[in-house]
């Protein structure tokens, strides 16, 4: 089995971050789960590689060209893939992986975790997505989804698709008692009812 994490190129404000990324990556390493992640060597994304190895992990980078000439490259994962695109990224990390865990980040982990989210929402997957919600960080966040389902725009099952806990045992559990709903033709049904 293996986890995608999403998570920044920078570190954070606090240490807490770091700490927890960290903590997370050896988490997995010690349940036997493989980590694939953005390649990078620097911020959360370097923390949560250094961990995971320490722990005796597999880790599987993926990182674009253009980023590897800036060598921001991971030298000491098991496997570095590196590829053309983002797109590219994006696409291998979901096909290695088994399921999908966002820490804090910035732009880029968003991007990264609502197309994951958008992907299972057409059930282009069926795999679980998660939030670590380290000292809250994603509370803004989790508000506005419930704000996009009270408005129409997000059905109550693809919010509760949305996965989150604080500790990452509570988050794996949850990952691993997940089902992707299955809601047929939920766009034309969705059209049907606004005419």
């Amino acid at each position: 089995m293996r986890i995608a994490i999403y998570c920044g190129a920078n570190g954070g404000s606090d240490l807490l971050y770091r700490q927890a990324a960290a903590g997370v990556a050896a988490f997995l390493a010690g349940e036997g789960i493989g980590l694939v992640y953005g390649g990078g060597n620097v911020g959360l994304m370097g923390c949560i590689a250094d961990a995971a190895l320490k722990a005796g992990g597999q880790v599987i980078g993926v990182i674009p060209q253009s980023l590897m000439e800036k060598e921001l490259g991971h030298g000491g994962v098991t496997e570095l893939h590196v590829v053309r695109s983002m797109h590219e990224r994006k696409q291998m990390m979901v096909d290695l992986s088994d399921g999908f865990i966002a820490l804090p980040g910035g732009f880029g982990t968003l991007d990264e975790l609502f197309e994951t989210l958008t992907w299972l929402q057409l059930s282009f997957h069926a795999k679980p997505v998660g939030l670590l919600n380290v000292n809250g960080f994603f509370d803004g966040l989790l508000l506005f989804l419930d704000h996009m389902t009270s408005q129409g725009f997000l059905k109550q099952e693809h919010r509760e698709c949305v996965l989150v806990a604080e500790d990452p045992a509570e988050l794996l559990a949850k990952m691993r008692s997940f089902r992707a709903p299955e809601l047929g033709k939920w766009i034309e049904k969705m059209v049907s009812t606004e005419r």
